[in-house]
């Protein structure tokens, strides 16, 4: 189960807001029952017609099963935190969640 979040950041945050938001995005690939983690931003690839470099920051979290996910949304104390201090900074937030096919 593959957990991809991209988040577009309000465009006037302070450099301190900023901070906070990346520090604590930063924390949730250290969670200790997922998969794998990967916490990032645009990476400076060509511009293509297929590629979307708009997004402030990206998340992604490869869970071990769905109950490791629902966990996640539902009961973890870090995401709980992420969202409750992070909430503010962005304008648009979009979810992308795949399930391997095999």
């Amino acid at each position: 189960m593959l957990h991809n979040v991209y988040f577009w950041l309000k465009p006037h945050l302070t450099a301190e807001q900023r901070a906070t938001f990346e520090s604590e995005l930063a924390l949730l690939p250290n969670i200790s029952y997922l998969a794998s983690g990967f916490a990032g931003k645009p990476a400076s690839t060509e511009k293509r017609s297929v590629t979307d470099h708009s997004f402030s920051y990206s998340l992604s979290l490869r869970f071990k099963n769905m109950k490791d996910h629902e966990f996640y949304q539902k009961d973890c104390l870090e995401h709980k935190r992420f969202v409750e201090s992070c909430k503010t900074f962005w304008d648009r937030v979009v979810v992308y969640d795949s399930a391997s096919l095999s």
